[in-house]
């Protein structure tokens, strides 16, 4: 659905129990990446995506959608209030980066998009991917509330340790995806709609790769949660 739509129609999102915004350099990607469209969120659909967060509907940003999150404060979103507290800045690298990653998901994270799921590899597609956040503290408090909900890891699942192209983009404690305290809002800069069918795998002619792309379990896991928690 177009934004003009959401934006001419504010009841629209009301009747929705899922919300995804998703990657796809929103406005050029100029001023920042996801700025622009943060604003236009924040000031022409403020009041109607506040009742939708407010009512435990799920909303998930992939790539440029994180980046729209995190820059209108949807993300990490601390005592339920908007607030920029984390950005995503320039990869450390100064250049796009077209990879595959391994990724670990965080034991006892809240995160329900990534229910009963441990790690996957999954695309990364970004220039701005690198995980910042204001101070030490907004990191603990990210660590004490299970709101870190994967990080770049290795092939053998060790910690990349911020070392490229595990970690590429040199992202604070390598983190890929944060959620909000109660795990139904969730934003991370690898593209889960990227692997889908065991063929978009790049390794999937010499490897054994699941007949399902990993990344679909991410949205079988919010419609099961949707249908179960939201009718």
């Amino acid at each position: 659905m177009h934004l003009n739509d959401l934006i001419e129609h504010l009841d629209l999102l009301d009747r929705a129990h899922i919300l995804a915004i998703p990657g796809g350099f929103s406005f050029g990607d100029h001023v920042a990446s996801g700025k622009v469209l943060a604003n236009r969120l924040r000031y022409k659909l403020g009041a109607p995506l506040e009742r939708f967060v407010g009512a435990g509907k799920l909303v998930i940003g992939i790539c440029n959608g994180f980046q729209v999150m995190v820059k209108m404060g949807l993300l990490p979103l601390f005592d339920g209030a908007f607030s920029r507290e984390v950005t995503l800045a320039w990869n450390d690298t100064c250049r796009f980066e077209n990879r595959w990653v391994h990724l670990g998901v965080t034991p006892g994270t809240a995160c329900v998009w990534l229910k009963d799921m441990e790690a996957l590899p999954l695309p990364v597609r970004h220039g701005e991917g690198k995980f910042m956040v204001r101070d030490d503290a907004v990191l603990r408090k990210l660590r004490d509330n299970g709101q870190v909900a994967l990080r770049y890891v290795r092939a053998d699942g060790t910690p990349a340790a911020g070392e490229f192209p595990c970690n590429p983009n040199g992202a604070v404690d390598d983190i890929a995806g944060i959620c909000d305290p109660t795990g139904r809002i969730f934003g991370l800069m690898p593209h889960p709609e990227g692997y889908q069918d065991r063929e978009n795998h790049p390794q999937w002619t010499r490897a054994e790769v699941p007949a399902e792309g990993m990344g679909l379990r991410v949205f079988k896991n919010a419609v099961a949660f949707a249908e179960k928690e939201l009718r």
